[in-house]
């Protein structure tokens, strides 16, 4: 059907071109071929060169046209894939940044639960610390106390009481040596 309608539109044209133009040229083509008109020539002169244009032209011009839509088509096709890895990378992008997010609140989850295990562990190493140090500062106190007693002791002992004072008979000394030294 296409072909007909193309066809009648290459021919329409050379029908109303056909047409004579006036009294002493058509006598004198009817002299020389016997007949009032050059349409049918003409109709079949442009049929033989739209028949060679065609055989000479139409194939290289399918051929460019169906390449050229080839080159479009893979273009397209590119085009699309690389559209698709670009989502693609888009989505693993998403994913990875949701996953950082996920890792980063976990991190800060546990930077807090290790910030209060050490704030606890500090918190019992100075408890013990101050412990130990108040049983230092307990017995330090206690020590000089006792010193200052047998300070005052000697000293009251040895201001009051003198040598000639105390008897103290060999036993006595051997008894007391002993118990100091046992």
């Amino acid at each position: 059907m296409k072909k007909v309608l193309l066809l009648s539109l290459l021919v329409l044209p050379a029908v109303l071109l056909a047409s004579g133009h006036g009294g002493e040229e058509a006598s004198r083509y009817f002299a020389q071929t016997g007949r009032e008109s050059d349409f049918w020539p003409r109709v079949i002169n442009f049929t033989i060169f739209a028949a060679l244009l065609w055989y000479l032209v139409a194939s290289p011009i399918k051929n460019f046209f169906r390449s050229r839509s080839e080159g479009i088509a893979s273009q397209l096709k590119e085009i699309e894939s690389k559209l698709q890895a670009a989502k693609d990378e888009q989505k693993e992008a998403q994913a990875r940044l949701e996953e950082s997010a996920k890792k980063a609140e976990q991190i800060i989850e546990d930077a807090k639960k290790e910030a209060v295990i050490l704030a606890q562990k500090i918190a019992e190493a100075n408890a013990q610390e101050l412990e130990v140090m108040q049983k230092q500062f307990e017995e330090k106190i206690a020590l000089e106390e006792r010193k200052a007693t047998r300070e005052a002791i000697d000293e009251v002992l040895s201001e009051n009481i003198t040598v000639d004072d105390i008897m103290l008979d060999e036993a006595k000394v051997v008894d007391i040596i002993s118990r100091k030294v046992a």
